[in-house]
């Protein structure tokens, strides 16, 4: 199966720890899909939540379909269901409920002709945490920026 990226969350793994990610489905209606196609979406405030043993997917935005009528739209940010299996929908639950995780959206995409979201399960991180990701990651550029001088000028 073809898999069409759509959008992505670059600020999820910035802000959050993923431990792990799951694939999902949502429940769109037939204007919100064709609006997808067009890469009309915003990621950065969603995140999944259990309401009633069920996930429901709050806060994405899907812009209206550039060539849809104004009586048939839906509203860009309501809640969408969130497809999964019963057992894995059990185990997500618990991990999220004991570890006070939680689930953040970090992808959209086409798997075929489905839309398909990609959750990661995560634990917010300290503006502290942050700090330190960004001194190593600048170090370690620093590192591989003075071994290719070196290579380069032998």
């Amino acid at each position: 199966m073809s898999v069409k990226m759509v959008a992505t969350n670059k600020t999820a793994r910035r802000n959050y720890h993923i431990t792990e990610t799951y694939e999902a489905g949502i429940a769109l209606r037939g204007v919100e899909v064709k609006s997808l196609r067009e890469s009309k979406v915003q990621l950065n405030d969603a995140y999944a939540r259990f309401e009633d043993g069920q996930l429901w997917l709050i806060g994405l935005n899907i812009a209206q379909y550039s060539r849809a009528s104004i009586q048939g739209s839906a509203e860009s940010t309501r809640k969408r269901k969130l497809l999964m299996h019963r057992h894995e929908l059990d185990r997500i639950s618990s991990k999220v409920n004991q570890g006070q995780l939680t689930l953040v959206p970090m992808a959209i995409y086409f798997k075929g002709s489905r839309a398909k979201i990609e959750l990661g399960l995560g634990k917010g991180l300290k503006t502290v945490d942050k700090r330190q990701m960004i001194a190593k990651r600048d170090a370690d550029r620093e590192a591989r920026r003075e071994l290719s001088d070196r290579t380069r000028r032998q």
